[in-house]
């Protein structure tokens, strides 16, 4: 028996996240636009672009790290034991800082050394602007770790307002600080893409300030101070090891593998560089309501899970899916139609323009697939604690499918570009059913939680 507000409830969880996927790829949208102004040929959205291939790696590892305390936290929720969760936010806190700092050193000591393997060799000038850019754009890793921390730590309590709070500030700030550096207004040189990597760093300086004002002095669900940060407990790493990790694992090997075909990509030269990055940028409008519309099923059926009550997570997990689907059939039908209009935003030459129009065309069905699989696999299987079984299947597609046919389909067959930028996504036409064939037995459901006794 589904219960009376069930989705609503799962709305009130989602559009905040929703709302914040909006916002930041927005960011990225309106950074890409403005540099692109900078020349039609495309060189500086080409440095930019194969630059965030790099930063979405980052990115998507930190978020995938703080998703992965969701499992737990959400769980803990479910049966109200604060005590346990207290400990748990210090391990994702501390986890996602540590790696963010990691990268952004990295980055900071071998710049060249990683952008050699996103763009030719023979790119020269691409190569040029993203060493301009990369290093600064690597401190915004910092401030960002906290932010997804905090932001995965509230939303485990059903707590969300404070990511809409916080990704209005970042819209904001990044598109003023953008102009601003960017075009050189108010008296200041034109930083031309340094500019952009300097906006987002203070965007996400304040973002981060916003949110740990809200988790500390603002929200009182759950009691956090400071110091609390700092209690580490065995048992936390322990659990979070084992039942979280696979979730960031998960995102930051699919992250890793993204990166590798942009590696590919970034051989193929300039043309093929800009097209997929406005592709990229629609298909990703395409499916940020449904990551983040299957985050907050996470917490709905992890909280089931947590209080024991098994009937009701298999009932709304078919809720779940069907409800996808059809979301699915309408954001595949939106893009296809708006590719156009879309990609003439960027003011291209028009044969980078109309090369990515014929790449939308040929992947927009893939949405369908993408939809219903992260239903499941992002939704219903992270919420029951199946995360490990989605790390392998990622795994198994991601490096033994999706790679080895890029890189025939690139290099040894070599195909039109269209044909290649599918082969970056042909397991979306059939990781579906997988996920399908998951859900119809109970091996899917875990409750991780421990018992009264910490």
């Amino acid at each position: 028996m589904i219960q009376k507000g069930f989705y609503r409830n799962i709305l009130r969880l989602s559009l905040p996240a929703a709302f914040q996927a909006l916002m930041s790829l927005l960011v990225v949208m309106v950074d890409n636009l403005m540099v692109s102004r900078l020349d039609s040929q495309g060189f500086n959205l080409a440095a930019v672009s194969q630059s965030n291939s790099i930063t979405n790696f980052v990115n998507a590892a930190l978020m995938g790290m703080a998703a992965g305390s969701v499992v737990l936290i959400s769980q803990y929720w479910g049966k109200r034991d604060t005590k346990r969760i207290k400990p748990i936010c210090a391990t994702v806190l501390s986890l996602c800082f540590g790696f963010a700092a990691f990268m952004a050193l990295f980055l900071h000591l071998f710049p060249s050394l990683v952008l050699n393997l996103v763009i030719s060799k023979n790119e020269t000038s691409i190569t040029e602007l993203a060493l301009d850019y990369l290093p600064i754009l690597s401190l915004s890793y910092l401030p960002l770790a906290i932010t997804a921390s905090v932001i995965a730590i509230l939303k485990g309590v059903e707590v969300v307002r404070v990511t809409l709070f916080a990704t209005i500030v970042s819209l904001f700030t990044n598109i003023g600080f953008n102009y601003v550096l960017i075009f050189g207004k108010l008296g200041l040189p034109a930083l031309g893409v340094r500019g952009a990597a300097i906006a987002t760093v203070l965007a996400r300086l304040i973002e981060a300030g916003v949110v740990c004002y809200y988790l500390l002095r603002v929200q009182k669900t759950i009691p956090l101070k400071a110091r609390d940060f700092l209690s580490h407990r065995g048992w936390a790493w322990t659990d979070y090891i084992r039942f979280g990790l696979p979730v960031g694992l998960t995102d930051a090997q699919w992250a890793l593998i993204g990166m590798l075909k942009m590696v590919i990509i970034g051989q193929l030269g300039r043309i093929m560089i800009n097209a997929v990055a406005v592709s990229d940028m629609l298909l990703n409008l395409g499916t940020l309501f449904t990551f983040a519309l299957a985050g907050g099923a996470a917490v709905v059926v992890g909280k089931a899970v947590g209080a024991k009550d098994y009937d009701y997570v298999r009932s709304i997990s078919k809720r779940i899916q069907l409800m996808f689907l059809f979301i699915g059939i309408i954001m595949a039908t939106l893009v296809f139609f708006i590719r156009n209009p879309f990609i003439s935003l960027y003011g291209l030459e028009d044969n980078i323009a109309s090369q990515a129009s014929l790449m939308v065309a040929v992947t927009a069905f893939t949405l369908l697939g993408t939809t219903y699989h992260a239903s499941c696999f992002v939704g219903i299987n992270r919420g029951a604690g199946d995360s490990r079984f989605v790390m392998m299947v990622d795994m198994i597609c991601g490096w033994l499918i999706v790679l080895p046919a890029a890189f025939l389909s690139a290099f040894v067959l070599k195909l039109p570009y269209q044909w290649v930028y599918f082969s970056t996504r042909i397991d979306q036409s059939f990781k579906w059913i997988i996920a399908f064939l998951r859900l119809r037995g109970d091996k899917w459901i875990h409750n991780v939680t421990r018992g009264d006794t910490p």
